[in-house]
């Protein structure tokens, strides 16, 4: 089995928010001057950009989420009080540590992208490779820059080392996502289309694009994005990537970073470590997700997050061509039938699930299944080498077929939600309801995108692109998640800035609505 470890090596970290001067020389570090000489010292320091995707704050447990949990998918169901309000939009501590620390984290990757953007280009090495580490590295800073911009609305756009002096101001969403759009098209053609070896699962051109295509939608820039999108399609990724034929394949370690894989974040289970946190010298750094115990059922895990049993009535809203279930569902959700034959024959970690629910509290509980690991462990932990699945081809094809409807161009959009639902055994959309409006088809595209991304983390984006978070919306959500009743306009659609960092830097202004 493959597992790339991104180590963060020889680089010191931004830090905020405790007692330390930041100007005096560490003397057990190296300083930056020595560090940036050879073309080991720049593959170590874009390593550490992708170290830093590990921690908790971010695709370690809480980006997730942010993403899902947060939506009309999931809720926090567990006994973490501060998660169960954040996930029922009430915050009333503006340094919470589930947000305060994603915004903290996110600037942690981008502080380090940066050294890389202004150090790497001044080493004496092989000049492909140098473009390469420099296109990953804008690659990184524009992921957590997406983020940002779309948890945060107004993060100060930060491109070069920073300085404890320094008081950078809000940026508005245009100047993110148009800094998003620089560094990924900047990017895409030093990447290569594939590793091997020790280097897969680094950032690809398939990544850049894919993640350019999905900014560019998110902007509701339809025609850029079908040119960024089209890369997959007639471009020179069309021989990249296919749908993997067993669905399921996606979700497990021992199918990842496959050919429907566009953008994985890499995890490896590491039993000998001693912390999460990779800022500490000399430690053995975790280098697995803390996800899968968080989200795993009562008994096995800690059942923090649950999913929303709306998705599984959408997925039941049609048979296979052999009047089978939508196999979707088993690989989605575990719940009382995840085993088609009911609860009996349900296996949730060895054992059934009415052994362990029976008709106790949980027995219409419903939990996040693709990123655990009970297709090959009986318990979770704290070190799960599960990636996580950030962009898959699937997801690409419905994009596609959303911006090509978008652009009046319906009946061409047909042929890619064709692809998606033929891999699991639906009929043909052309077939099952040929000659769809553009209303239509985009109703039965939210549709689509609900079977086929359920619990990826892609929904709340999803929710903000279509404009569904609005007053007229609000209604259809709360009806699918009661926690939308304490949903606030013009507020609730973006975290608070942590107030930590507006009482430091006197030029940031909060969000409205805190």
């Amino acid at each position: 089995m493959k597992k790339i470890k991104f180590i963060l090596y020889g680089l010191l970290p931004l830090l905020m928010g405790c007692n330390r001067d930041f100007d005096a020389p560490n003397p057990n570090s190296l300083t930056v001057e020595q560090f940036w000489q050879s073309q080991n010292d720049a593959v170590r320091g874009v390593n550490a950009v992708y170290s830093g995707l590990h921690r908790t704050p971010l695709y370690g447990r809480w980006m997730f989420y942010h993403t899902s949990l947060r939506s009309d998918e999931g809720f926090g169901s567990g006994g973490d009080i501060g998660l169960n309000n954040l996930m029922s939009f009430v915050q009333t501590d503006y340094n919470q540590n589930l947000t305060a620390g994603t915004w903290a984290d996110s600037y942690v990757v981008i502080w380090r992208a940066n050294q890389v953007l202004e150090n790497v280009p001044g080493i004496t090495m092989d000049e492909t490779v140098k473009r390469r580490l420099l296109a990953e590295a804008k690659v990184l800073r524009a992921l957590m820059y997406f983020n940002l911009v779309s948890l945060f609305n107004r993060p100060p756009l930060i491109l070069r080392s920073v300085l404890t002096s320094d008081t950078p101001s809000n940026a508005t969403p245009e100047q993110v996502w148009a800094q998003i759009q620089t560094d990924l098209t900047e990017a895409a053609p030093d990447l290569p289309l594939r590793y091997s070896g020790d280097d897969l699962g680094r950032v690809t051109r398939g990544s850049a694009y894919g993640l350019l295509g999905k900014a560019l939608m998110q902007q509701r820039k339809f025609q850029e994005a079908q040119t960024a999108l089209a890369w997959f399609i007639t471009g020179e990724g069309r021989d990249v990537y296919r749908l993997m034929p067993n669905y399921r394949d996606n979700f497990i370690i021992t199918q990842e970073n496959n050919t429907e894989s566009v953008f994985e974040i890499q995890f490896a289970q590491n039993n000998n470590e001693t912390t999460d946190d990779d800022t500490q010298e000399g430690a053995v750094i975790n280098v697995g997700a803390s996800l899968p115990q968080f989200l795993a059922p009562r008994g096995v895990g800690f059942s923090d997050g649950a999913a929303r049993r709306w998705m599984i009535g959408e997925m039941q809203k049609e048979r296979t061509t052999t009047g089978a279930r939508d196999p979707r569902v088993e690989a989605s959700f575990l719940y009382d039938s995840t085993d088609v034959r009911g609860p009996s024959q349900t296996l949730i970690y060895g054992q059934t699930f009415a052994s362990r629910y029976g008709t106790g509290p949980d027995r219409n509980s419903v939990w996040f299944r693709k990123p655990l690991n009970d297709h090959w462990k009986n318990e979770e932990g704290f070190r799960s080498p599960n990636n996580y699945r950030l962009i898959r081809y699937a997801d690409i094809l419905l994009l596609y077929a959303e911006c090509l409807n978008e652009l009046g161009r319906t009946t061409e959009a047909y042929t890619y939600v064709d692809q998606v639902r033929q891999r699991v055994g639906l009929a043909r959309l052309t077939t099952a309801q040929p000659g769809l409006s553009q209303a239509q088809f985009r109703t039965q595209i939210k549709h689509e995108r609900v079977t086929e991304l359920s619990g990826e983390g892609q929904r709340w984006f999803d929710l903000q692109r279509w404009g569904e978070l609005t007053e007229a919306n609000l209604p259809a959500l709360r009806a699918r998640d009661p926690e939308f009743g304490s949903f606030t306009l013009n507020k609730s659609a973006y975290y608070p800035i942590p107030q930590s960092d507006l009482d430091l830097n006197p030029s940031l202004s909060q969000n409205q609505g805190y």
